[in-house]
Order: structure tokens, then sequence, then C-alpha cells
């Protein structure tokens, strides 16, 4: 039976890297599309290619989850907690493109896995715990606190920005700008990938480290391998109802502000999973950075209601998932 929940275990995780990629190629290619600094093709692809590389660089943050910050039970109900928790982060995924709303897989990750674990305690079983109470402050603190800096960074950027391009004609700006959003759209999938890719290593190993099968520091290859096809194979697919609300619904965007938005949001992903080893949302972080560049403008561009629309959907999808999660555990216990 455990072989069989940890088989499941690991096509979840690969359908959970799938859906995460479609659903966050959006963060990437959003912007460069809209000011038309890239084909939606063109885009695509690149997108795709960089995830791809950026999943493999990395195993830093897959550590962080494995390590000191959870500490999932051995055996069964370790194992039915992860099946719970992928599960539901898969279909509120899955809701939210369809409404084409820009959502957080890490935060619905997260939110299911304390969701099921409550449910497994409810059921006298042991929980998913951190040890030394690092679960906040390691992981939850940063995405809480990503996307308000992401915006003051974004509106602050755009100051420097218009000041360096202010004696340029606007064709040149807008030309430059468009040139630098195409090389910024491969930073940030690759960002992307080191981020995001590693949330799909690190459930495997700990599916893996739960069923005694994995007890070292060194990640398997295939691990990795899984997980970077997998997220490239779901960006090729476009989120194209998700790129619409981030390019269209939210500001007006032209190159400059573009500009500004991709940059501000690749360097955060980089520097939070290469230097501070901190998991950063990439949703979060993209859609406050545009937003941000959006808002500071001579005239009014930001859509309220869709931004307000948008935080609703932030602000519920860990407590939907918590509670889709627990409700999922509790079906499948009698399994475990």
């Amino acid at each position: 039976m455990e072989v069989f929940l940890l088989g499941a275990v690991i096509l979840l995780a690969g359908g959970f890297a799938f859906i995460n990629g479609f659903h966050d190629v959006s963060n990437s290619i959003a912007t460069s599309i809209r000011t038309r600094a890239l084909t939606p093709t063109v885009a695509v692809l690149l997108a795709a290619l960089f995830n791809f590389v950026g999943a493999l660089m990395s195993v830093a943050l897959a550590r962080l989850f494995t390590g000191d910050s959870i500490d999932l039970p051995a055996g069964q109900g370790g194992l039915g907690i992860l099946i719970s928790a992928l599960l539901a982060a898969c279909l509120w995924g899955l809701f939210t493109w369809y409404r084409g709303m820009p959502s957080s897989s890490t935060h619905a990750l997260i939110g299911a896995l304390i969701g099921a674990g409550g449910a497994a305690t409810i059921l006298g079983s042991e929980s998913i715990a951190g040890p030394g109470g690092v679960l906040f402050p390691e992981i939850v603190l940063p995405l809480l606190v990503s996307p308000v800096v992401a915006f003051l960074l974004a509106y602050l950027a755009v100051f420097p920005a218009t000041w360096f391009l202010r004696h340029s004609s606007p064709r040149k700006v807008n030309n430059g700008n468009r040139m630098a959003q195409a090389v910024l759209a491969g930073s940030f999938a690759f960002s992307h990938g080191l981020q995001d890719g590693q949330r799909t290593t690190a459930v495997i190993l700990l599916a893996l480290a739960g069923s005694g099968v994995y007890a070292g520091n060194v990640v398997p290859v295939w691990v990795q391998l899984f997980a970077a096809v997998l997220l490239a194979g779901g960006s090729l697919l476009g989120g194209w109802r998700i790129t619409h609300t981030l390019a269209h619904r939210l500001v007006r965007i032209d190159p400059l502000h573009g500009m500004t938005a991709q940059g501000v949001s690749a360097v955060m992903l980089f520097v939070g999973a290469m230097v501070l080893h901190m998991p950063l949302s990439s949703t979060h972080t993209m859609t406050s950075a545009i937003v941000g560049a959006g808002a500071n403008h001579r005239y009014a561009t930001v859509r309220k209601s869709q931004v307000r629309s948008v935080l609703l959907v932030w602000i519920t999808t860990a407590p939907v998932t918590s509670v889709l999660a627990a409700v999922l555990y509790l079906a499948i216990s009698p399994l475990l």
C-alpha cells in the first residue's frame, strides 16, 4: 500500500508542476506580449526553456522545505498528507486559471499542507510540523512580505528609469525597453524555475524520505529532471487567461513600466532563491510589481476593482486550500 501511495504522490507532484507551469508562465510573458516586445509563440518558448534550466540550477530551497522547516510523519500517514495537499493545490490552480486570476501555487501548497496536517492531528495521527518554529519566519513570512516589497521597489524604480531616458526620443525609449523586456522575460522565467521548480522537488523528497527511500543530502538527478520537464511542459501551454488579466486588466502598461516591473521581480526571485534562500511567490511578486510600476504614472492607470478581485483571491488561497486538503485527508484516511 505504501508503494502505491508513494507513486500517487510522485504523479500528483508532476501534475502540480505541470499546472504550475501553465498557470505561472503568464508572469514571465504577459508584459512582453502586451508591449509587443515578443510574439506569443517566442515568449512561451523562451519561458519554457528558461524555466527548465532554472529548475535544474539549484536545490537550496528544496533543502529548506525538507530540512528544518517541514517535518513530515513517516509512513502512510505522511504520504496521505502529501496526496491531500497536492490534490487541493492542483484543484485551486485549475480553478484560478479558469477564472483568469493570478494566484500563488506556493501559498496554495503551504495552506494545503497545513490543512491536511491539521486533519491528521484531529484523527490522532502525527501532523506536519517545523522543528524549532522555523516554518513561519523562513517560509510563510517571506511569502507575505514579498508583494509589498515588489510594489514599492517597482514604484520607486520608475523614477531612475525615467530620468535616465529623459533625453531620448519616445521611439528610441520604447524600442530599447522592448529589447530589455525580451531579455528580462527569460531572466524572470529562469528565476521562476529556480523558485517554483524546487517546490515539486521538495514534495517528492519529503515523500521519499517518509517512505524510507531517501535519507541523504544529495538530491537525485531524476527528481530535478522530473520537476523541470513537467514545469517546462506546462509553460508551453501559455496560460492565456491569466496573461490577459496581467497584461490588460490591471494597469495600462507601456514598455518602460513593463521593463521596470520585469526587472524588479526577476531580481527579487533570483536573490531570494540564490542569495537569501527564501521562497518567494512569482505570481505575487510580478503582479505587485506590475501594479507598482503602473501606479507611478502621471495619470491613473490602475484598475482598482480588478486589483481588489486579485487581492481577494490572494487572501483566500491559503484558507481555501487548507480546508479542501483537510476534507480530502478525512476522506482518504480510512485507506491509510
